[in-house]
């Protein structure tokens, strides 16, 4: 069992920045299972959950088109700390973000933390 809790969310202007972080209660990568990967989603309100970007413990790393070029996913297994570089904010990247953690076939969520970004 690990506990996940984001920050770093709150209201910005239109070309803007933010860094969102995903606190883990214990390493967000682990070593018992093959597959290891943490994951930022999002929600807009009316939509549904949609995969941001992943990263895996070998350091590879996905991005939804929309968000490519624009955030970077990273992880500090030592601080046992995943993070969301977003950059060039747009309006339409408005939403609750979650952070995601998979180990085999377990899965957690943190409870989210909303981005707005006004135009």
């Amino acid at each position: 069992q690990v506990q996940l809790v984001e920050s770093g969310g709150g209201l910005v202007q239109a070309g803007g920045s933010l860094r969102l972080s995903c606190a883990a209660s214990q390493s967000i990568f682990n070593v018992k299972f093959n597959v290891n990967v943490v994951a930022w989603y999002r929600q807009a309100p009316g939509k549904q959950r949609e995969l941001v970007a992943t990263i895996s413990s070998g350091g590879g790393t996905n991005y939804a088109d929309s968000v490519k070029g624009r955030f970077t996913i990273s992880g500090d297994n030592a601080k046992n700390t995943a993070y969301l570089q977003m950059n060039s904010l747009k309006p339409e990247d408005t939403a609750r973000y979650f952070c995601n953690v998979r180990w085999g076939s377990l899965t957690y969520w943190g409870q989210g933390t909303q981005v707005t970004v006004s135009s």
